[in-house]
């Protein structure tokens, strides 16, 4: 089995990431790997905070990683809250206080269209090809509710309606969601990487 230091502090994206990979791979999250700090992200895309993130821990272990960054994009609000989704509503990263601002930027908007977009930045070495940087992304379209439903998941997955699907991600199972999750896309392109090699 391969451990990979996954380069956050969120144990429900490591769960929900080790429920996607099943056996073949161990996912630690820093505090398993004795990492205790937390990871700016100044940057104005996914891809660079993905990237600062990885490269911090693997300039602090020097072992294979991974990081990822998520935001949810809203076809009305020109992309936001976007790269800034954690902290949309302020540094407090309060997810209420972001749900609710989404929904009242919202409310005069008729297009509720939205996505949720991961990327994922694995840094990789081994003595064959030495250290390489790669990059995965998973989009999962769907639109804003009108108001929440559900008390699984985290962050906005009361309010967002996957396309196809009739209930809120924070509605579903943990399989149910992995049919449609942005992140179990880019997980998926992952981890057939990693197996390959």
């Amino acid at each position: 089995m391969h451990t990979l230091i996954f380069a956050t502090n969120n144990q429900n994206k490591v769960n929900e990431i080790q429920s996607l990979v099943g056996s073949d791979f161990s996912i630690i999250a820093l505090k398993e790997a004795g990492i205790d700090i937390d990871i700016p992200e100044p940057h104005e895309t996914l891809q660079e905070n993905a990237a600062e993130k990885a490269n911090t821990i693997f300039n602090l272990t020097n072992q294979n990683c991974f990081s990822e960054d998520t935001g949810l994009e809203i076809e009305s609000l020109q992309g936001a809250p976007g790269v800034k989704s954690a902290r949309y509503a302020g540094e407090g990263r309060d997810f209420q206080a972001n749900i609710d601002k989404v929904l009242n930027c919202l409310a005069d908007h008729n297009n509720r269209n939205a996505q949720f977009r991961t990327v994922i930045c694995l840094i990789w070495g081994n003595d064959q090809d030495g250290i390489q940087t790669y990059y995965f992304e998973g989009i999962c379209k769907g639109h804003i509710a009108t108001e929440m439903h559900g008390e699984k998941g985290f962050g906005y997955d009361p309010i967002f309606i996957p396309e196809g699907a009739t209930k809120s991600f924070a509605q579903m199972t943990m399989e149910e969601k992995n049919k449609y999750s942005h992140r179990q896309k880019a997980v998926t392109q992952l981890f057939e990487f990693l197996r390959s090699k």
